[in-house]
């Protein structure tokens, strides 16, 4: 593919901080994109819960990457509070998928103080998270 092209942030306001595309991608086929996936990760998953996330995760094909959405409700804040932790939650995502098991559809319903938390703390409380759920599949009879 060739080298990955970097560029500063998109504010462009000096920050020292670059982006590059090559590394780590956080591709659309590695996220639920319409109402009817989450919907059926909600209807048919599982769910697990800790101090600052709801996490409903869902068996799909052993061979298919685990794909991810977020669902940030209105009343955790205005919109710069909304997007701020649905970056956050992506970021998380975006550095550890390598990690995290294939052949799981994962809803991630993060809390208000996700907004505030200490990025390090997120991270290990959402990835034991999605562990938990993922751990093993659930039984045929199960559902």
């Amino acid at each position: 593919m060739g080298d990955a092209k970097c560029y500063r942030d998109a504010a462009g306001k000096g920050g020292s901080a670059s982006r590059c595309s090559g590394r780590l991608p956080y591709p659309r086929s590695a996220r639920l994109l319409r109402s009817g996936e989450y919907e059926r990760v909600y209807r048919e998953g599982r769910r697990r819960s800790s101090k600052q996330f709801v996490v409903f995760a869902r068996a799909t094909s052993p061979e298919s990457p685990a794909r991810f959405g977020t669902s940030v409700k209105k009343g955790l804040g205005g919109a710069v509070v909304r997007n701020r932790i649905r970056r956050r939650v992506r970021e998380i995502v975006r550095l550890h998928r390598g990690e995290l098991p294939a052949g799981w559809d994962i809803v991630i319903h993060p809390r208000a103080s996700v907004a505030e938390a200490e990025f390090a703390a997120l991270g290990e409380e959402l990835l034991g998270l999605i562990r938990s759920a993922t751990l093993r599949p659930p039984s045929a009879g199960s559902g």
